[in-house]
This record gives C-alpha cells, sequence and structure tokens, in this order.
C-alpha cells in the first residue's frame, strides 16, 4: 500500500497529497499527485465556470479500474476553508462543496475525485437555471455520428435565434450548452428542452432519438434532455474523466467541429495546456450571450405546428 505523501502550496494553503504515488489511471501510470497537480494548474480557466455552483464529486479511490462512486454531501472531515452551500433536495436537505477555488480542487482531487459535476444553477438562485444542456449520447463509439448530431442541435437553435456553445464530453459525446439569464424555472426549461430534441426526432428518425430506454435506442445518438433539472448536474468544463488517458472535457469552437482528429478523447491532462498555450477558452465569454427562451419557444411552436 503507497504511504508517500507530497505536498502542494495552493493559494497560501499547503495541501498535503496522501498516497500521491497511487496510480489512479494505471494504464497510463498517472498517479494521485498528477491528478491535483493538474487540477492546480487549470484551475484559472476551469474555475469561472466552478464558482458558485453545487459541486458533486465522482471518485475513485482504488483508480479507474474499481467501481467509482458518486458523493454529493460533504464529509465530516473536510476542511472549514472549503465553501459549502446546504440545498433542499427530496425530504431534507443536503450540503454540497462550492468550487470556488484552486485549492478545494486540489483538495477534491486528494480525496480522489477525478471528475466534478457540477449544477446547472448558481447557489444564489437554485430556481432558476443559468445553463441548458443537450447531452448527446452515442450507441457506439462511431464519433461521426455525434458530429452530425451536434450540427443538427445547432441548425436548430440557429432557427430559434439561441446560441448555443460546444463541449467535448471526455467520453463517448458532445454537450451543447446554451446560457441563460436566469428568467425561467427548471420545469420551463426541462419542457422546451424536450420538445427540441422531440423535434429533432421527428425531423431526423433514422440519426437521433430521446428514447430513454437504450433498448429503443437503436444505433441512433440519444439526446438526453433530462438532465435539465433541478437535481441533475453535468460534467464539469476541462474535469479530467475516469476513462484511459485521462481525457478531459473540453470547451470546443464550433469550427472545431469540422476537423477529422476530433473526437471526445482528444484532450487530455497532458495535452490540455498546449491547446490553451495556443488557445483562449472558448467559453471564457460565455455569460455574456445569457438568453432567455421566451421568443425560441414562440418559434419552436409555430414549427411544431408546420
Amino acid at each position: 500500500m503507497s504511504e508517500v505523501s507530497e505536498i502542494l502550496e495552493v493559494e497560501g494553503r499547503e495541501i498535503e497529497i496522501t498516497h500521491a504515488d497511487r496510480e489512479l489511471f494505471p494504464d497510463d501510470g498517472f498517479t494521485k499527485f498528477d491528478l491535483a497537480e493538474y487540477y492546480r494548474r487549470i484551475a484559472d480557466v476551469a474555475l469561472p465556470h466552478y464558482r458558485n455552483r453545487a459541486l458533486t464529486m465522482q471518485r475513485f479511490s482504488e483508480g479507474i479500474h474499481e467501481k467509482g462512486f458518486f458523493q454529493r454531501s460533504v464529509p465530516d472531515h473536510f476542511p472549514e476553508w472549503i465553501k459549502t452551500a446546504e440545498l433542499k433536495k427530496e425530504g431534507g436537505s443536503i450540503t454540497q462543496v462550492v468550487g470556488n477555488d484552486a485549492a478545494t480542487l486540489v483538495y477534491l482531487a486528494n480525496q480522489s475525485c477525478i471528475t466534478p459535476h457540477l449544477s446547472l444553477f448558481r447557489i444564489d438562485d437554485v430556481e432558476h437555471p443559468d445553463r441548458l444542456i443537450f447531452d448527446l449520447d452515442p450507441s457506439d463509439d462511431d464519433f461521426d455520428k455525434v458530429r452530425s448530431a451536434a450540427r443538427r442541435v445547432k441548425a436548430l437553435l440557429e432557427e430559434l435565434r439561441l446560441g448555443a456553445f460546444l463541449q467535448t464530453t471526455g467520453s463517448r459525446g458532445l454537450h451543447i450548452v446554451v446560457p441563460l439569464a436566469r428568467k425561467e424555472t427548471f420545469d420551463e426549461t426541462r419542457d422546451f428542452a424536450h420538445r427540441v430534441g422531440a423535434l429533432l426526432e421527428a425531423c431526423f428518425p433514422g440519426e437521433l432519438t430521446i428514447a430513454q430506454r437504450k433498448q429503443k435506442r437503436s444505433d441512433h445518438v440519444f439526446i438526453d434532455y433530462l438532465r435539465n433539472a433541478y437535481g441533475q448536474t453535468a460534467v464539469a468544463p476541462y474535469a479530467v474523466r475516469a476513462k484511459p488517458g485521462a481525457p478531459v472535457a473540453t470547451p470546443l469552437e464550433w469550427e472545431e467541429l469540422g476537423s477529422f482528429e476530433l473526437d471526445a478523447r482528444s484532450y487530455n491532462i497532458e495535452n490540455i495546456f498546449s491547446r490553451l498555450g495556443r488557445k483562449r477558452d472558448p467559453w471564457a465569454e460565455m455569460d455574456e450571450h445569457a438568453q432567455t427562451i421566451g421568443e425560441a419557444e414562440k418559434k419552436l411552436k409555430e414549427i411544431e405546428k408546420a
């Protein structure tokens, strides 16, 4: 059993990385210390997307070859300097981490939290989401299907006069995210996303589906609109995924979708920094494009009736 510890100094805090040489990614040799160092380095770019959001930890204590688990509640042993928020849940409340600083991300990495997942709301207004998301989930590893599906979704959103942002999931698919001005409730945004998905399924029945049961999806790309709910989350931008190669969920420019070299795992904890050295974060100004869906819903009704 590994007993090596290392200290990372982050924002004036000394954070002990226990079992620092434990290989969380055995096939690649990436250790817990490598994970913590990654989150320390990526924090400046990632944190604007994390701040004031409830964070769910996806932890792999023994590495990615063992079964991981999701943890929403803050354990008692977490230090007091980590920001938390008490949020409602069915039958009561829950206290969750809020990832507001680099030291928190490094501390979570020491808890073997490989992948942080974020709420679609900010904690100062939990009833009104500021993100609407379409998670494009393929039935297989054919990324060309996902690429085509993303173009279908983008074209319809443009017809509805909604701007959208693109991200690889670091797994097999893509996320398409519409920034919102926090005027609609979750019920309203989920209903809208459902109707968008249903329209796309009707227009492209041989390619796209909103069927929840996997056995009903055939070889189609699943448009997962169900994430647009209060208790749901989405993988955080620049989060590491528990996959071989330590791929990273990476925000993209739309024109990058045309690159034949692109797939859902193109970027990882090593090459993401060279990317950011030559290209600024494509989501850096996302909040400046926040929208309401009122006019888009009117246009959607017109298309549905046609």
